[in-house]
């Protein structure tokens, strides 16, 4: 016998969650099919920093920092890059919804539910290429206080208020194979029942069917997260402006995301596009204490390490960390190489190292002030510390020469030259003898120390890297991190997924990742930050109002 209900959520992460909450709201009974076991709600928002992008906020305002609307959508669409005439007319209109959303009711949506923001903005993607080029002109990247378990956990709460109802009924180990189309309409999912997993959060589980299954509705919303494990999806879409595709990748994200119901919803009529647009980091180190395979943490550095290609030659301006991620990308790719190295010094770390994710950051995520203030004193923050001490990819040594011969040991290609390293470092180093100077990167850090948020808690103080009292010196390579696909399926302002024939595909909706976030690619080929879990919440919520108001 098909079990059904008003409406089919496949996936269980924010977007999901977010859209069956809405459904609850008024008063829809709502199936969410998942894959993996209970342990894994709330998707990839669970292990996020929690960064969310505001505009004109409070935090903002107590800074100084002057933002608005106006501001904010020139940064987005000179970031993004419109240029497709198809496939960028709905991207075009999410990213003006999505930023009028972000200066306007996002945070008093999310306060009303018990957000609350830690009062240091951050100023992620810099840019650097002028007013209308990428990046962000303000600090914009609210993190939130709790980090991403504490946005799951008001979301969810709203979900399980619809279990205790009787509105709500989840089905894990429930793999989606097929989406039932019947009159041209969808009516339900088909697929396979996997065996019971108990595996923790995040760790891989197992394929092995005992069964299937066949669920129907009047709608189903696709909210399945995008392509960042499956290594072929993306050497498949990689785009050759990109460069080569890399032979090596950490995984940012656990083995469950594989991008499955792209295709499944290609085969029900559902157009999917920007296929070649994805959001990688460049900035990623091997987990020394892995959760899933080819476990990578991204290391989100202040502006003043030096940053070498493989071969040893700084990268040009702007590509400083921080900056533009994107264009490093295409820089490292063109090298030959799949890693550069950061050379800093113990000084630098303690002020300006920080780790994605909410498990690095326990004070944060645990709301512990205690814990917090310890990263106001003398040393790294712990987490840090650790990966310095057992990470396969830190270097520690005394002077230049140790440290490049140990470089080249870890790299084990022996293609670094002493000479040419203490070159850019030496270079470097004397740019900071006087008040003035031509070194863009220097003046870059001026900069930022000019906005005290950054100069009391992110941007270590101006100094020499070969001073003996800023040491020891450490290098660190830097591995190429799969993260976050920025096409998707087509969808209106609805979240009505569209066919190629940009007909709406009757039943179909779609949130999240596996639609761009929105539209099939809100953020065109570059992304602001703070605006993944920001567009799950947006995209979520028109989605499941749009499916609420049509039933």
């Amino acid at each position: 016998m098909t079990e059904s209900a008003d409406v089919i959520v496949v996936g269980a992460g924010l977007a999901g969650l977010v859209a069956t909450a809405e459904l609850v709201d008024a008063g829809k009974r709502v199936l969410v099919v998942e894959q993996e076991n209970i342990n894994n709600v709330g998707g990839q928002a669970f292990w996020s920093f929690g960064g969310l992008f505001l505009v004109n906020s409070p935090e903002q305002r107590r800074v100084g920092i002057k933002d608005s609307y106006d501001l904010a959508i020139q940064d987005w669409i000179g970031n993004a890059g419109f240029d497709r005439e198809r496939e960028d007319k709905w991207p075009r209109a999410w990213a003006q919804a999505f930023v009028e959303f972000a200066a306007g009711e996002m945070r008093g949506w999310l306060a009303e539910r018990g957000w609350k923001a830690f009062p240091v903005v951050a100023w992620a993607e810099r840019g650097g290429y002028g007013a209308y080029g990428p990046g962000n002109s303000v600090p914009r990247f609210h993190i939130t206080w709790g980090t991403g378990p504490r946005i799951v956990e008001i979301i969810e709460s709203r979900v399980r208020a619809g279990v205790d109802q009787g509105l709500v009924e989840y089905r894990f180990r429930h793999q989606v194979d097929e989406l039932v189309v019947t009159g041209g309409t969808v009516s339900g999912v088909r697929g396979t029942v996997l065996e019971p997993s108990d595996a923790a959060r995040g760790v891989e589980s197992s394929r092995k069917a005992v069964g299937e299954f066949e669920f129907s509705a009047q709608a189903v919303i696709v909210t399945s997260g995008g392509i960042g494990h499956n290594r072929e999806l993306i050497r498949q879409n990689w785009p050759t402006r990109m460069g080569r595709a890399p032979e090596h990748m950490l995984a940012g994200v656990p083995a469950h995301v594989d991008g499955r119901m792209l295709a499944i919803s290609e085969s029900a009529g559902a157009s999917v596009i920007n296929r070649d647009r994805m959001w990688h980091y460049t900035e990623g180190i091997i987990n020394y204490d892995p959760v899933w395979p080819n476990h990578g943490i991204r290391i989100g550095p202040g502006p003043s390490s030096l940053w070498l290609d493989a071969t040893g030659k700084r990268l040009p301006p702007p590509l400083f960390p921080g900056f533009d991620t994107l264009g490093t990308m295409q820089y490292i790719n063109r090298t030959g190489f799949d890693y550069t190295w950061l050379v800093l010094d113990q000084k630098i770390i303690e002020k300006e190292f920080a780790l994605s994710g909410q498990e690095q950051n326990p004070d944060l995520t645990g709301r512990n002030i205690r814990l917090l203030l310890e990263r106001v004193k003398k040393g790294a923050p712990g987490p840090v510390e650790v990966f310095k001490r057992r990470g396969a990819d830190f270097v520690v040594e005394d002077t230049l020469d140790d440290l490049v011969r140990r470089m080249n040991e870890l790299a084990g290609d022996n293609v670094l030259d002493v000479a040419s390293v203490k070159r850019e470092v030496t270079s470097r180093d004397r740019e900071f003898g006087n008040a003035f100077n031509k070194d863009l990167q220097i003046a870059a850090i001026h900069a930022a120390r000019a906005y005290l948020p950054d100069r009391i808690t992110r941007v270590a103080a101006p100094h020499k890297l070969l001073d003996p009292k800023a040491g020891p010196l450490i290098a660190v390579r830097l591995h190429l991190l799969t993260r976050k696909t920025l096409g998707g399926l087509e969808t209106d302002l609805s979240s009505r997924v569209l066919g190629p024939d940009a007909a709406v595909v009757e039943g179909l909706y779609a949130a999240g990742e596996v639609a761009g976030f929105g539209g099939g690619g809100v953020h065109g080929y570059r992304a602001l930050e703070g605006t993944f879990l920001g567009g799950c919440i947006f995209s979520g919520r028109a989605a499941g109002r749009a499916v609420a108001g049509r039933l």
